[in-house]
């Protein structure tokens, strides 16, 4: 069996080429065959096709058809040999196999619906009225995924303690992001920049929404370790992008449409979930 990282490797190459892939399709009666690799033939609307295709994408390379064609011919040759080493059967590029059918059946039940999502402008604003742009600084002590008791209680130990300094001297925080955060932006006092909140962790996010400018949390627990928070500013609506927010509404309406879809899939299946090991 390959090593698993090569077959990533080799998986992400291969699909590459999926605009060759959806190129071979049934031909037109009387289509001219353009070359053969391997008994296989190459079609002309087959290479036509996928040569518009490639002029949709910016490349290093002048598209031409010669070129579209050797990609065509190396897929198949590349196809072949996979076939031979029995790569279908490695459960690395199964997965990746299952992951692509997961999302074409998925694209293919809910495609019309996805399409006609639409977001106004009072969406996107009633959404950030209750998730504003905040600008924060942090002190991180990094916890990691799966840690001893120990490693837990000297985190919080220390993320108290730095705290209570900074409820004493609130200026000291300069001094204390650079000497104790575990982050790579404590050089900088731990300064995040603004970022909208689907970019915190929620309970991050949490934290400081609704707190004025200079605020500063108690040690705040995430999946990355204990955060003692700063809020150093936050925008207002003229201040931002629309876009982003239309987009982030976007997801939330897609993520709706999904989540009703799945519930609906599970009705007609069978599923038994074991709580005790989910504790």
């Amino acid at each position: 069996m390959m090593k698993k990282s090569n077959l990533l490797v080799l998986t992400s190459f291969l699909i590459s080429f999926s605009a060759l892939a959806q190129t071979a399709q049934t031909a037109p009666a009387g289509d001219p065959v353009v070359a053969t690799v391997n008994g296989i033939e190459i079609k002309k609307a087959q290479l036509e096709q996928a040569y518009e295709q490639n002029l949709m994408f910016v490349s290093d390379k002048v598209v031409t058809k010669d070129k579209v064609l050797n990609d065509i011919i190396n897929r198949e040759i590349g196809i072949k040999k996979a076939k031979e080493a029995k790569l279908n059967e490695d459960p690395v590029v199964k997965a990746k196999m299952e992951d692509v059918l997961y999302h074409a059946q998925i694209s293919r039940d809910l495609e019309k619906k996805l399409q006609a999502i639409l977001v106004s402008d009072k969406e996107a604003q009633d959404y950030y009225a209750k998730n504003k742009e905040y600008r924060t600084a942090h002190i991180l002590f990094r916890i990691r995924v799966a840690p001893e008791k120990e490693e837990t209680q000297e985190a919080a130990r220390k993320a108290v303690e730095v705290y209570k300094q900074l409820q004493a001297k609130p200026q000291l925080w300069p001094e204390l992001a650079n000497k104790y955060s575990q982050s790579s932006t404590a050089p900088a006092g731990g300064d995040l920049g603004f970022l909208p909140a689907v970019k915190y962790a929620p309970e991050f996010f949490k934290a400081i929404n609704g707190k004025a400018n200079g605020y500063i949390s108690p040690p705040i627990r995430t999946q990355f370790g204990l955060h003692i928070i700063k809020v150093l500013g936050v925008h207002e609506w003229k201040e931002v992008d629309p876009a982003i927010y239309k987009k982030i509404v976007y997801d939330q309406k897609r993520d709706k449409i999904l989540e009703d879809y799945f519930n609906d899939s599970r009705k007609g299946a069978q599923i038994k979930i074991n709580k005790e090991f989910l504790k």
